[in-house]
């Protein structure tokens, strides 16, 4: 049965913390939403688990929404035996002035009846570091980072007090790096103290060693959030058998869809292009004629796994910045809802035809291919990069049950490599 229980506000978000989670120790399974606590297969695979991780698409909801699904999530968790949750959002801190990290925090202490909880998103493997309160990317401030630039959550403020302050009834304070090196004693002390009693505290960490601190001096906390490095402290009891099998072989056909736009996927499909099959998604094409043109696409992968197994082929929307498109033609969707809509009925499409491994890169393209393919439940495998991994994937697509290793990448996650290599770790 399983003690901790996750929310996660996107798909990519869910299995970076799921990934972190198995690799201490805990047989880790993730959930899309919380249908499956109530189908009797999903159930037994809760049942099953140390650590349940539900995905939520949470993180640019409306409020309310974001609110309404993470409570939903928390209670189905606490159903399933969980004593301990941990609200997990990106480590860019992926944000509006109006949430919804803020009031989802808020509204889990409510139904929890706690009163407090620590805001964690430093993630030191990924490049993310708090200090003094100021979040870094790969040591620039998160405000002059290509997070600047983000189109759904632009982050121009790299002071987490300032951003989180708008987004919060209870009080924001600080927890310096002075107190954290001091021990996991001395920061429990601190985090306890009458100051604090009501407040969310951001705790300052720039090492994996100030995560382990942070993570043990928590340990008393029903609720805590963060990014998925705070987990680097929570062994699990099962640390050499936790890692699921793959589903696929060797030589079966695999996809790369690539939906982000972020400079990390760019560099991640300039270099694909020049070793991959690979195709641009055509979005005047798409706006003429979906169904026929995500059938060529069907069928360009299909010729291309003829020709090169070894070679998946690859199908993005944003090479370079020049291939961002913001419009939304008066009778027809906005570019971003296009693509992911898109790149979700190649999906299945191609599992369809035959497709047993898919490597999805961005989180709301993430979030829509594991809806269309009917997803339940990812079982945690192999690793391929800090916070991205293998999973099981069970799901039914055109009235078909099927399982398949999916890969979901957060658009800045992931070496330039990651396209062509990533299949390696399929083993």
């Amino acid at each position: 049965m399983p003690t901790l229980g996750a929310i996660a506000d996107d798909f990519t978000g869910a299995t970076d913390l799921a990934t972190m989670l198995v690799a201490r120790g805990h047989r880790t399974v993730v959930t899309v939403g919380t249908d499956a606590f109530s189908d009797s297969a999903g159930s037994r695979t809760v049942r099953d688990a140390d650590a349940v991780v539900v995905a939520l698409k949470s993180r640019t909801a409306p409020v309310d929404e974001a609110v309404g699904t993470s409570l939903t999530a928390l209670r189905a968790l606490r159903e399933a035996g969980c004593a301990r949750y941990y609200f997990k959002y990106c480590s860019t801190f992926d944000s509006t002035p109006r949430g919804n990290i803020g009031p989802v925090a808020d509204a889990l202490l409510a139904e929890l009846g706690e009163r407090r909880t620590v805001v964690v998103p430093s993630f030191p493997a990924t490049g993310r570091t708090v200090d003094q309160g100021l979040l870094r990317v790969h040591g620039e401030l998160l405000e002059e980072s290509p997070m600047r630039h983000h189109p759904l959550t632009p982050m121009r403020d790299s002071h987490l007090g300032r951003l989180l302050t708008p987004q919060t009834g209870h009080p924001v304070r600080l927890v310096g790096l002075d107190t954290v090196r001091k021990g996991a004693d001395a920061l429990r002390s601190a985090l306890d103290g009458p100051g604090l009693a009501d407040a969310l505290v951001v705790v300052d960490a720039v090492s994996d060693e100030d995560l382990v601190t942070v993570c043990a001096a928590t340990a008393h906390l029903t609720l805590v959030t963060g990014a998925a490095g705070l987990a680097l402290g929570l062994t699990g009891p099962h640390t050499e058998a936790a890692r699921a099998t793959p589903a696929s072989a060797p030589g079966d056909p695999g996809v790369v869809l690539s939906g982000s736009a972020s400079s990390a996927t760019r560099a991640q499909v300039a270099h694909a292009r020049t070793r991959l099959p690979h195709r641009k998604l055509d979005l005047a094409a798409l706006r003429a004629d979906f169904a026929g043109t995500v059938a060529a696409l069907v069928g360009f992968a299909r010729r291309a796994w003829d020709d090169d197994p070894a070679k998946p082929p690859l199908i993005y929307a944003v090479g370079d910045l020049a291939d961002l498109d913001d419009s939304t033609p008066h009778d027809g969707p906005a570019a971003s809802a296009l693509v992911e809509r898109a790149l979700a009925a190649c999906a299945t499409g191609l599992v369809a035809a035959g497709a047993r491994r898919l490597l999805v890169a961005g989180g709301e393209t993430s979030g829509a291919v594991v809806t269309a393919l009917g997803v339940r439940t990812l079982a945690i495998g192999a690793p391929i990069a800090p916070g991205v991994t293998w999973a099981r994937a069970d799901g039914r697509a055109h009235d078909r049950e099927h399982t398949v290793d999916l890969a979901l990448k957060s658009g800045n996650f992931g070496d330039t490599a990651i396209f062509t290599e990533a299949w390696s770790a399929l083993v």
